[in-house]
């Protein structure tokens, strides 16, 4: 079975063109909608509409950097083991407390503000985060990209969270 990367006729790395990868998804979309199958048979039509689900779900993947990087590693045959490895450097740990407190603080002061901050350094570092993975990924240092990549899970867990309290304070 074709991975998500052979499926859009794109290379096999963590820099992707997104122009390419809308493009390749929208000719996949073309050939497969559900639309063009109107005239045709039960199989073909549960076939089209397979087809046009796994394109989605792989354009998912590839348009979002996150599950991009760790669908690379598991491609590589790196478990990301997101349940069990949760072993994080101390500074990590340490500025994910920090973040917390803030958000606590924030939260409970109602201070849009103060989450506007914290917002703005959660994207500082997870695109830097997300710098370093690219480099890790297109080197073939899976490995130590697996790493990144489980930091990056609570960097997105943790910006869930902080949207989560803007729009509880907004409403």
């Amino acid at each position: 079975m074709q991975n998500h990367f052979e499926l859009f006729h794109l290379p096999q790395r963590f820099a992707i063109e997104t122009e390419a990868l809308d493009k390749a998804y929208r000719e996949v979309q073309s050939r497969v909608h559900p639309d063009k199958f109107t005239n045709a048979t039960d199989t073909e039509k549960r076939v089209a509409m397979q087809w046009a689900t796994r394109a989605n779900e792989a354009y998912q993947t590839l348009k979002s950097p996150f599950k991009r990087a760790a669908y690379l590693c598991e491609l590589n045959g790196i478990d990301l083991q997101t349940e069990s490895n949760t072993a994080m450097p101390r500074e990590f740990l340490m500025q994910q407390m920090e973040w917390r407190e803030a958000l606590d603080d924030a939260k409970a002061a109602r201070d849009i503000d103060a989450l506007e901050n914290l917002e703005t350094d959660l994207r500082a570092v997870r695109k830097a985060e997300l710098e370093q993975i690219g480099k890790l990924l297109d080197a073939k240092d899976f490995e130590a990209a697996a790493k990144g990549v489980r930091q990056l899970m609570f960097l997105e867990k943790f910006g869930n969270e902080v949207h989560s309290v803007f729009e509880k304070l907004e409403s």
